[in-house]
């Protein structure tokens, strides 16, 4: 299955991206691909989860989800991470401060999709 899908939840569709257990290079690949298949979609349409679940973060993963981040925030409605206390606030909050986004934080995928259609 692709880790970047569209799927369904509660007559919703939403955008996951599936980085569980991702190594950096995995992770590297995925972000350069998320922007061009969000930016397809119209402009503030684009519900999307991104799943983080198990990665080591370093700063090469950041950069690289920094500027995916920032280049589809435009067709982005809301988006919620999936994260198991892997990420450390200080790469967080320059995710955040870069992209100019919010990104609520769940500890498992169902929550996150549910935030997402409520």
């Amino acid at each position: 299955m692709d880790p970047i899908r569209f799927l369904t939840h509660r007559n919703q569709r939403v955008l996951l991206l599936d980085f569980t257990e991702s190594t950096t290079e995995q992770v590297a690949e995925l972000s350069s691909r998320v922007p061009e298949v969000i930016t397809r979609e119209p402009k503030g349409s684009v519900l999307v989860v991104a799943d983080f679940s198990g990665v080591k973060f370093s700063r090469d993963i950041v950069e690289h989800i920094k500027i995916a981040t920032a280049l589809d925030r435009p067709h982005i409605k809301r988006a919620a991470w999936v994260l198991t206390e892997n990420l450390p606030k200080a790469l967080y909050d320059s995710i955040r401060n870069f992209s100019a986004r919010e990104f609520p934080v769940f500890d498992t995928r169902d929550k996150a999709l549910d935030y997402l259609v409520s």
